[in-house]
């Protein structure tokens, strides 16, 4: 990962863990759009998660569903520890945002998950 492709790698973890998801969502596009293969959906599963909770948080259960599937479909395929973050926890925490939002009609949201990093 070059420095700038961890520098916005870092951004938007912090953006995302802030609960600001749509920034985060920025911060990431920039280095999902110069990346490949499994690291480039690795990026678009993260970038989709947070969109997921920013259609829950914004009404649009719909699409929060739909975002939420694809997000699974790519970090499902993540290892459990990855590029320093828990993605196993990341996808538990995700699945039970998206069933409480979603069961709920959005009325009563939950905490939003967070990316927790590894200690090394």
């Amino acid at each position: 990962m070059t420095p700038a492709h961890s520098d916005f790698y870092e951004q938007g973890i912090e953006l995302f863990n802030e609960g600001r998801f749509f920034e985060c969502h920025e911060a990431w596009e920039e280095i999902w759009k110069r990346s490949d293969g499994e690291l480039k959906l690795f990026y678009q599963g993260l970038i989709q998660a947070a969109v997921a909770i920013l259609h829950a948080q914004r009404g649009n259960l719909e699409g929060a569903r739909s975002l939420y599937e694809k997000a699974s479909a790519k970090l499902d395929k993540i290892p459990h520890e990855h590029m320093g973050l828990a993605v196993g926890e990341l996808r538990i925490e995700l699945r039970r945002f998206i069933e409480i939002a979603t069961r709920a009609d959005g009325t009563v949201l939950p905490d939003p998950p967070r990316l927790r990093r590894i200690q090394k």
